[in-house]
């Protein structure tokens, strides 16, 4: 018996049920779909044993979920506005550290051997892949309740996220413009693991390696990069300066 069955030996039970639905809030009624949901690609690769259709259906109802909620809050603003509090939202580390507060982190099979996953947002795809099953299992409407009810409300608060700035790239190339500083961001390393292509990219100042980010695609790993670049340098907002802060800033302007 490999582990998958022995998972699932474990968690077809009552317990597994009961633990499911203390996260859902309701009785799961397709058990199938869920452990569909629950199931990272790194155990099982069909396309019908782990969840990433079930992500790719659950991203969609989201997004459109999340869209109609924030056409409702502010009837007065601008597409503008919405399509960028959506995106804050939606934002993968956002989606997935609410699925490790949700508990889905400790229901999920996944590879824990498989180091790569580890800067991977994999709980929150699973949460959508969970939106997903939710859908084919009880509809629209349920889904709809659901999310407003569970991940909405409790865990995304709004002025917090309107006074939010995600693009760190946009951030890092303003503060290289207003100090003079030449910023690039370079693929450093690419390599496959688990059959998907894994990049490694440097946020470079200056000729100088500022931080790394990994991820499964090279706009996630920049913007992983300039986060780290933005925290490791002090930076507040565009119009810092190099004076103002830490040793790896003054470093910077240092010509040696």
């Amino acid at each position: 018996m490999d582990f998958f069955s022995n998972f699932f030996k474990k968690h077809s039970g009552s317990a597994f049920k009961k633990e499911l639905k203390n996260i859902l809030g309701f009785k799961p009624g397709n058990l199938s779909l869920y452990k569909t949901a629950l199931t990272h690609r790194s155990v099982r690769e069909g396309a019908d044993e782990n969840n990433e259709r079930l992500e790719y259906l659950g991203d969609a109802i989201l997004s459109a979920l999340i869209a109609d909620y924030l056409f409702k809050r502010y009837p007065y603003k601008e597409e503008g506005f919405l399509t960028e509090m959506r995106s804050k939202m939606v934002n993968r580390q956002q989606l997935n550290d609410i699925a490790v507060r949700m508990g889905l982190k400790k229901v999920t099979l996944f590879n824990k051997m498989d180091s790569s996953l580890k800067v991977s947002q994999i709980f929150g795809n699973t949460l959508e892949a969970l939106v997903g099953a939710i859908y084919l299992d009880y509809g629209y409407k349920k889904t709809s309740k659901w999310v407003a009810e569970c991940i909405i409300l409790p865990h995304m608060f709004m002025d917090d996220l309107e006074n939010l700035e995600i693009n760190h790239k946009n951030k890092l190339y303003g503060w290289a413009n207003k100090n003079g500083k030449v910023l690039e961001f370079e693929t450093i390393n690419e390599r496959l693991e688990n059959g998907r292509r894994l990049f490694t990219i440097a946020a470079v100042i200056d000729g100088k390696n500022i931080a790394e980010g990994r991820a499964f695609n090279k706009k996630d790993a920049s913007q992983i990069a300039a986060q780290l670049a933005v925290e490791k340098l002090g930076i507040v907002n565009s119009d810092s300066t190099v004076e103002e802060g830490t040793t790896e800033k003054n470093d910077l302007t240092d010509p040696s």
